[in-house]
């Protein structure tokens, strides 16, 4: 592999890193928004906070790894 064909192969690892990172992030704060909008379930509104707090540390680990792709 050549050294062209590594750094490209980096770009697209960060890329990808970095798209995921955004998707957590919105899916985030759409399960928080929407746990903000439920009055009448709590067991739902926990569930949704509890992903939220899930895509949470899914993005800091994501971010580690683009940080140490780097």
């Amino acid at each position: 592999m050549s050294i062209f064909d590594k750094k490209n192969e980096e770009n697209s690892l960060e890329t990808i890193l970095e798209n995921s990172v955004e998707i957590e992030e919105d899916l985030m704060r759409t399960y928080l928004i929407t746990a903000e909008r439920i009055h009448d379930n709590e067991e739902l509104k926990d569930r949704l906070e509890n992903f939220a707090e899930g895509n949470a540390k899914r993005t800091k680990q994501l971010i580690d790894e683009i940080n140490k792709q780097k």
